[in-house]
C-alpha cells in the first residue's frame, strides 16, 4: 500500500490544517529570520575568514538546517504562490551554486574554515548535511519544476559515491549521524538512476562492517540486518531504521525489513513515552533499556518525534498495519507538536512529560543536574527541531491516505480531499474534537478505515470486515459515516515502569492530557490524586481542543512532617490541558501522570 503524495492531498479544515496554515503563515518565517540573523543563511556564500569582522564562523551543522527550512517552504510552494519563499530559496542557490567546488563539493563549513580536511571526521555531519540539501532540492524541484539545485546535489552526490564506494578514500566508511541513506533512497524515486540506491545500500550495508570508522556512544554500529534493538542517539536511530525500511521495501529484503520490525517492537513496546517521545537519557540523547521511562528526566527531543513518523510511515507501506499509523497520530498529536508554541514562533528541543519548579531550583543549586527548558526559545544553539517542524507540518498530506491501485485506505482523521488516478476521497470531521468522520468517495473498489488503537467502540453505517485494524469495506457507496467513541480514558503503565507506581494518564482519542499548576490553584502535581473511575467533563480550552475537568483529591500537606495517620484529603475538581499546549503560559509545574487515587 503507497502513500499518497502530499502533492495529491489538500487539507481542507480542522486542527491539523490550522497547524498547517500557522506553520505556513508564521513559523516558516520564524525560523529564516532566526537563520538569517545569526549566519546560518548567509553562510553558502562561504565569505567567513579567520580575519572576517561581523561574519559568522560557520558551524559543522548549519547547512542541514538551512536546508531542511528550505525543504519546507519548498512544500509550502508546491500548495501554494509564495514570491517570498521562492526568492529566499532561490538566493540561497546562487550561493550554493558560487561555492560548489569543480568536482561537486557543497560545505560551508569546510569550504571555509577546513578546505584541507574534508571527508576527515566521522562525526563532522558532511553527509548528513549532504542528505538534507538533497531532500531539499528534490522538494524544490517537485514543486517549481525547476532543476539547477538538483543538478547541484547530484554532482555532489556522484562525488560521494565516488570517494566512498569507489575509492574508498575518505577516513571513515559510514556516517556519524544518518541523513544521506534516506536522500539517496528519495534521490534514486526522482531520477530513477540506481546508482543511488545502491550507495545508500552501501552506506547501510558497511555499518558495522569496516575497519574505518571511529566508534561513537551515539551510533548504532552494528550489522544493520542483525539489529534488533533501538540503541543510541534516538533521531539517529530513527533516520536510520527509515532508511532501512525504504532499501527493505525497494530491494524486497526481508531480512532489513524483520529488522526494523523487532526494533519497530522494542521501542512502542518498552522505550516510548505515551506521548511518542523516545529518548530517556540527556546523555548521548539516546535509548537507554526497557521501560525506563521516567517523566522528569524524558529528553525526548521534538526531532526524535518526527524521525518515529518517518519510521512508522514507512513500516505502514511495508505491513500495512494500523498499529504503524497509530504510533503516527500519537506523535502527530503529541510528541511532535509540544515542540511548537501555539503562536508559531517558538520551540521546545526536549519535552519532558514532569516538570517540578521546586526540585529545579532544588537541582539548580547541586549544579550538577541536567535540566531541560521550561519555556519554549526561539532559537537553539543545535537548532534541527523548528526547521524539522516547518518541513513536516507543510507535507502533512502524504500521512493521510494509502493507495494501491483503487483499493484507498484512511490512515489518519482530519478535513482533507485526495485525487489520485480516478478515485476521489474527501473526509469531513473536527477530529480530534469529536469522533464523527464522514468519507464520500468516487473510483475506489475499497475502502479501508483505521480503527485507532485507543478505540473502544465504533459505529459504522455500512457492512464491513476487520483487516490489520481497519474496517475493511468492499464496493463502498459514495458516502459512509464513521463515528469513534472518543471518551476520555485513564490509561494505566504497564508495572515493569518502576517510575510510574501508582500513577494514571488522562487521553481523549489521540490527545494526552497534561496538568498545570496554575489551573489548579498552584498546586503542585504530587499533592493532587486522580479518581477512579474517570469522569471528565470537556470546557473551552486554549489549544484549539477542549480542556478536561476531572473528578480528583487534594492531599493536606499542612501537619507534621511523620504521622502515624493516613493524610487528609479532600474532592475536587482537576483541570487538565492537551500534553502539547503545557508551558505556554508562563513557568509553571506540569505533569502527564499523576497518582491514582485509593478511594
Amino acid at each position: 500500500m503507497q502513500a499518497v503524495s502530499y502533492r495529491n492531498v489538500k487539507l481542507t479544515g480542522g486542527f491539523l490544517k490550522e497547524k498547517q496554515d500557522l506553520n505556513s503563515r508564521v513559523t516558516i518565517n520564524a525560523v529564516y529570520d532566526r537563520f538569517y540573523e545569526t549566519g546560518r543563511v548567509g553562510a553558502f556564500a562561504c565569505r567567513w575568514t579567520p580575519d572576517s569582522k561581523g561574519i559568522p564562523k560557520p558551524h559543522i551543522f548549519w547547512d542541514s538546517d538551512v536546508a531542511k527550512w528550505m525543504e519546507g517552504a519548498s512544500y509550502i510552494l508546491a500548495k501554494e504562490d509564495r514570491p517570498d519563499l521562492e526568492e529566499k530559496i532561490e538566493k540561497i542557490i546562487d550561493d550554493i551554486e558560487k561555492s560548489q567546488w569543480p568536482d561537486g563539493y557543497v560545505n560551508s563549513y569546510y569550504t571555509a574554515v577546513e578546505p584541507d580536511r574534508r571527508f576527515t571526521e566521522r562525526g563532522n555531519h558532511e553527509l548528513y548535511c549532504c542528505g538534507h540539501l538533497i531532500e531539499a532540492a528534490i522538494a524544490y524541484y517537485e514543486a517549481t519544476g525547476r532543476d539547477r539545485f538538483l543538478s547541484i546535489m547530484r554532482r555532489y552526490a556522484d562525488l560521494i559515491e565516488k570517494v566512498f564506494m569507489k575509492e574508498n578514500s575518505a577516513a571513515f566508511v559510514t556516517p556519524g549521524h544518518e541523513e544521506i541513506e534516506l536522500a539517496l533512497v528519495k534521490l534514486w524515486k526522482c531520477t530513477g538512476c540506481d546508482r543511488y540506491l545502491r550507495l545508500a545500500r552501501f552506506f547501510l550495508d558497511m555499518r558495522g562492517r569496516n575497519g574505518k570508522d571511529a566508534p561513537m556512544a551515539a551510533a548504532q554500529d552494528a550489522p544493520v540486518a542483525e539489529q534488533r534493538t533501538a540503541t543510541g542517539h534516538a533521531v539517529r536511530a530513527a533516520y536510520l531504521y527509515s532508511a532501512m525500511a525504504d532499501v527493505g521495501i525497494a530491494e524486497k529484503d526481508e531480512r532489513l525489513l524483520d529488522a526494523c520490525r523487532a526494533i519497530y517492537e522494542d521501542i512502542v513496546n518498552g522505550k516510548m513515552y505515551i506521548t511518542g517521545g523516545t529518548g530517556s537519557t540527556h546523555q548521548n540523547e539516546s535509548f537507554t533499556i526497557p521501560y525506563d521511562l521516567e517523566p522528569q528526566k524524558a529528553y525526548a527531543e521534538t526531532c526524535a518525534a518526527i524521525g518515529m513518523v518517518f519510521f512508522s510511515h514507512r513500516m505502514l507501506q511495508a505491513d500495512g498495519k494500523s498499529d504503524y499509523a497509530d504510533t503516527i497520530e500519537r506523535e502527530l498529536y503529541n510528541g511532535m507538536l509540544s515542540g511548537l508554541s501555539l503562536d508559531g514562533g517558538a520551540f521546545f528541543y526536549e519535552n519532558p512529560l514532569e516538570i517540578s519548579l521546586p526540585d529545579r531550583k532544588r537541582l539548580a543549586g547541586i549544579g550538577q543536574e541536567h535540566l531541560t527548558e521550561t519555556q519554549r526559545v526561539s532559537l537553539f544553539g543545535c537548532s534541527c527541531c523548528p526547521p524539522n517542524l516547518n518541513r513536516i507540518l507543510a507535507q502533512l498530506g502524504e500521512y493521510i491516505f494509502g493507495q494501491d491501485g483503487t483499493d484507498i485506505c484512511v490512515h489518519q482523521y482530519t478535513g482533507a480531499e485526495m485525487e489520485s488516478g480516478n478515485v476521489k476521497v474527501k473526509v469531513e470531521t473536527d477530529y480530534p474534537v469529536s469522533g464523527s468522520v464522514r468519507v464520500t468517495q468516487t473510483g475506489a473498489s475499497r475502502l479501508r478505515l483505521r480503527i485507532p488503537g485507543w478505540c473502544r467502540s465504533f459505529t459504522l453505517d455500512c457492512p464491513y470486515r476487520m483487516e490489520n485494524g481497519y474496517a475493511v469495506i468492499d464496493s463502498p457507496a459514495e458516502k459512509i459515516n464513521l463515528t469513534l467513541a472518543m471518551d476520555a480514558q485513564a490509561v494505566f503503565p504497564n508495572p515493569a515502569v518502576r517510575a510510574l507506581k501508582g500513577c494514571v494518564a488522562v487521553q481523549k482519542g489521540p490527545v494526552v492530557y497534561c496538568l498545570e499548576s496554575g489551573d489548579n490553584g498552584k498546586k503542585l502535581p504530587y499533592q493532587l490524586r486522580v479518581k477512579l473511575p474517570l469522569e471528565a467533563a470537556e470546557q473551552p480550552g486554549i489549544a484549539g481542543l477542549p480542556d478536561l475537568v476531572i473528578r480528583g483529591r487534594e492531599l493536606e500537606c499542612s501537619g507534621p512532617l511523620y504521622s502515624g495517620t493516613r493524610p487528609e484529603s479532600r474532592e475536587r475538581m482537576l483541570r487538565m490541558i492537551p500534553y502539547f499546549a503545557f508551558a505556554n503560559r508562563g513557568e509553571d509545574s506540569m505533569a502527564v501522570w499523576l497518582a491514582a487515587a485509593e478511594e
